[in-house]
């Protein structure tokens, strides 16, 4: 019965990752690729280092996504994980396949 909610609520379009493990495996993956879904306002008043920013709720979102490298490996985070939750979703349904989501999101860090 467990695994039946379980099933439910399976998700193949990305992971979740606790902090330390998601800045530990964004560390060591080659070609890995630290992705800020936040709006400017929330980036300027910090983000992680490296980081590139493209804001999920902004008019170009998916045009930028679209120009992006397919074949790397994205670790995308947002305030508290739910906005990074929809665009590691809407990046799978664009063909990304290795996608890592900040679960608690940059406010757990």
């Amino acid at each position: 019965m467990l695994n039946f909610f379980k099933s439910l609520f399976k998700n193949d379009a990305y992971e979740n990752l606790q902090a330390a493990e998601f800045l530990a495996k964004a560390k060591t993956t080659p070609d890995a690729v630290l992705l800020d879904v936040r709006t400017p306002g929330e980036v300027a008043a910090g983000k992680l280092q490296g980081a590139k920013d493209i804001d999920f709720q902004g008019h170009n979102f998916t045009k930028a996504i679209g120009k992006i490298d397919k074949d790397k490996t994205y670790f995308v985070y947002c305030r508290s994980g739910v906005r990074s939750a929809n665009a590691c979703r809407k990046m799978h349904e664009m063909g990304f396949t290795k996608l890592f989501n900040l679960s608690g999101g940059y406010l757990s860090v």
